[in-house]
């Protein structure tokens, strides 16, 4: 399926209703506030994006992921990370798994091997966390896709607090 992201935004949600995103950020300082390192949680927001095409929040978490010390090269292999397993270590392949799954539930759910690995790499607590990590980034990613978010003329950058 081709998306056209050349036109103008259908509907910048900030405007209509800002108190959306109190209720996501509410959800995103819970998964911040857990064990997952912030690296690990950028591979998620990464791979969800991809699979969801959200361009909007792939340049945005590959900034972060860059900021949290993960290596280009992990960042470059994320969508053939089966075929790059030496890159990656047993938590981010079982998180990478999880969230292919849990993305993509429709298809398979959540295949018995694919729980076991991360029950096998994770606290009940961190596979909660986990989860909400993921759901979080496919609602952001189905929000910029719907609206057709678009990409800056410049490259993203985090911002520091003053």
């Amino acid at each position: 399926m081709d998306y056209d992201m050349s036109t103008e935004p259908r509907m910048i949600i900030r405007d209509v209703d800002p108190e959306l995103y109190k209720a996501m950020g509410g959800l995103g300082r819970y998964v911040r506030s857990g064990n997952l390192d912030a690296g690990l949680l950028a591979i998620v927001d990464i791979r969800a994006s991809q699979i969801n095409k959200c361009a909007w929040c792939l340049e945005m978490h590959q900034v972060q992921a860059r900021e949290a010390g993960i290596a280009q090269r992990q960042l470059d292999l994320i969508p053939a990370w089966r075929e790059a397993r030496k890159l990656y270590t047993p938590r981010q392949q079982a998180a990478l798994a999880f969230t292919e799954a849990v993305t993509l539930i429709s298809e398979d759910g959540v295949p018995d091997d694919v729980w076991d690995d991360v029950k096998a790499n994770f606290e009940e607590k961190e596979i909660v966390q986990l989860l909400m990590a993921i759901a979080t980034i496919n609602v952001y990613n189905r929000m910029n896709v719907t609206m057709q978010t678009q990409i800056g003329d410049e490259p993203f950058q985090l911002r520091r607090p003053a």
